[in-house]
């Protein structure tokens, strides 16, 4: 049996794909990075890999990548703002009893990581209820914050290339929910030697992948593939739903 998964009042011209699984244990919704829509081989793939661990997954485009789908032409990412408003949006659509799990790549689990801590903050969460609209099925921010089970990153931006002085630590310090990041060992957004320095909280748990880089793909020489590794993250993502459904 499928668990019931559906979206309620999803403006039509927003990209998403659901992939349902039977006998799913969560529904992951699932964001892009910033040079990657819904379609990527990266999303598809990994998608997979979440379905055979019996995880149901939503995936959608941020704005400007549907402008892209429409027009063809290149844009850069829209500002956060305009991020955290698609995601909600996405958030407030869906309808189901399975726990849900934010997993962003990159740009898109800071995204998801920025919404988990804003919802600490009544102020900030009145904000960001205020940018849905009036069909969403979020009235509250304990109805906000309840849909929410815990955020994954895969390869998260802790800094951009080249400019390790400016940390984007504060989504991971403030989160209201676990979170998990997974790594490659020399991303240059943010590797194991510059994060073991970071004051990161408990509830925030690094998992580092052999020589990985922003993609966690290894160089031939390390012994390891990007498969290999893709693997283990989809695994540790199934492990960490068990243990925070």
């Amino acid at each position: 049996m499928i668990d019931d998964v559906s979206l309620n009042n999803l403006a039509k011209d927003i990209g998403v794909k659901l992939d349902l699984v039977e006998q799913a244990k969560a529904l992951i919704v699932f964001s892009h990075g910033a040079g990657a829509d819904l379609n990527h081989e990266f999303m598809s793939s990994f998608s997979q890999l979440l379905n055979q661990q019996r995880l149901s997954v939503l995936r959608f485009n941020f704005p400007y990548m549907d402008k892209r789908a429409q027009d063809g032409k290149r844009r850069p990412p829209d500002r956060m703002p305009k991020l955290i408003a698609r995601y909600l949006e996405v958030l407030s659509a869906v309808d189901t009893k399975l726990p849900i799990f934010l997993v962003g790549k990159s740009m898109g689990s800071r995204v998801a990581a920025t919404i988990a801590s804003d919802l600490l903050h009544d102020e900030l969460g009145e904000k960001m209820l205020s940018q849905l609209g009036q069909d969403s099925c979020i009235t509250d921010i304990e109805t906000l914050a309840g849909k929410v089970s815990g955020v994954v990153a895969l390869g998260y931006p802790f800094h951009p290339i080249a400019k390790p002085e400016n940390t984007r630590l504060a989504p991971l310090q403030e989160s209201s929910k676990p979170v998990l990041i997974c790594q490659g060992q020399r991303d240059k957004l943010g590797s194991q030697e510059e994060i073991e320095t970071y004051p990161l909280p408990a509830s925030c748990r690094v998992e580092y992948f052999i020589d990985g880089d922003h993609d966690l793909k290894p160089r031939v020489k390390s012994g390891f593939n990007q498969q290999q590794h893709l693997d283990k993250a989809a695994v540790l993502i199934s492990e960490f739903i068990d243990e925070h459904s």
